[in-house]
């Protein structure tokens, strides 16, 4: 197998950074088609990315011969049956994050997936992102000592996409769809105990207007082996993204800021790039990032699986790490609803992480 066939599933934010970097990064790799809801912006992404097809049904991308992986960069909501439909056509799939929206539609994945013998790939960047994993290096290498602490936060004003303010689209808010980063950033930092508890606090402190998801939450996870993870999310906070990570072992710590340590320090009056619409996001002064994909991971991300494919080997992140990570993102919405501390395993028949949290 020279070229791995792509079916990109998706038209939005994440989709385009997928589209990019298989282009750019991964030269095994070819677009054979793209799916979008919307019939002229599916057509337009098409032509400018230089994709031969384009459909609205993605069942069609499907049926494609030339296609092994199916890319899902669609809305949450839509994961599961997504995922379902491609194991089986045959089709290896890499999902974006969060995984789905419930454990019932975590375990239909796998299970179709495993039943189809395709790979099922969780696509968390932050386990390919270069300061991160030089960051796991030092902890795998004993440079820290015994972990007893991770912490992760990704801090900005609000999602891309207008869907993610809908719950029942989404499934949550901040703590679902920016604090699985963190969860599974634990996770594979410490690697991947399994988690005996959570507690969290979250709260709705600036959407009001847009949601009735969570704008700002923590969540801190006790780990077996006794390390604590401590998540902080927002899309509260003004001033543009932030993302960084602190791990601290009985000999030592490190720290890692992934974009202000890359970026350059810019003063705009009237903003730039993709946010100028969302100012006041890119005025005043900012840290412009350069290479942003590669910093996060993106091109590694999507290398990794493309050869998984080809070389028929198991992915760094699976679908059951995706399972995880949801189960831990739930019992985190169960802690906020009651003011509790919640143990893992959790078992739940919340269709939805965010529903506890809204019935409180």
């Amino acid at each position: 197998m020279d070229t791995v066939g792509i079916a990109l599933l998706g038209t939005g934010f994440i989709a385009e950074i997928h589209a990019r970097n298989y282009e750019r990064f991964v030269p095994e790799a070819r677009i054979e088609a793209v799916v979008g809801r919307n019939e002229e912006k599916t057509r337009a992404f098409a032509e400018r990315a230089g994709i031969p097809r384009w459909f609205t049904d993605y069942r069609k991308a499907l049926e494609v011969a030339e296609v092994q992986i199916a890319d899902v960069c669609l809305p949450n909501y839509m994961h599961c049956q997504v995922t379902v439909d491609a194991a089986a056509s045959g089709k290896h799939v890499i999902c974006e994050k969060p995984f789905c929206l419930n454990l019932q539609e975590a375990d239909q994945m796998i299970e179709a997936c495993r039943r189809a013998k395709v790979k099922l790939m969780y696509a968390e960047e932050l386990c390919f992102t270069p300061k991160y994993v030089r960051a796991k290096q030092l902890v795998d290498e004993g440079a820290l000592g015994k972990i007893y602490l991770v912490k992760q936060s990704e801090k900005h004003f609000g999602p891309h996409a207008e869907w993610f303010w809908d719950v029942e689209q989404s499934g949550g808010g901040v703590m679902l769809d920016m604090g699985c980063h963190a969860l599974e950033f634990f996770r594979w930092v410490l690697g991947k105990p399994k988690a005996r508890s959570v507690i969290a606090q979250m709260g709705t402190y600036v959407h009001g207007d847009k949601t009735k998801g969570d704008d700002n939450a923590i969540a801190i996870v006790e780990f077996e082996g006794d390390a604590i993870g401590m998540a902080e999310e927002s899309w509260a906070r003004q001033g543009g993204m932030d993302d960084r990570a602190e791990i601290y072992g009985s000999k030592g710590v490190t720290y890692a800021d992934l974009l202000h340590g890359n970026a350059l320090e810019t003063f705009s009056e009237g903003g730039y790039g993709y946010a100028v619409e969302k100012a006041p996001e890119t005025k005043g002064w900012t840290f412009t990032a350069f290479e942003e994909d590669w910093n996060y991971g993106f091109p590694q991300e999507l290398q990794h699986f493309v050869s998984c494919v080809k070389e028929d080997t198991k992915p760094l992140e699976t679908g059951e790490d995706g399972r995880e990570v949801l189960e831990i993102i739930m019992a985190a919405y169960e802690s906020a609803a009651t003011g509790r501390r919640v143990a893992l395993p959790f078992e739940t028949d919340a269709k939805l992480p965010v529903e506890p949290w809204l019935k409180r």
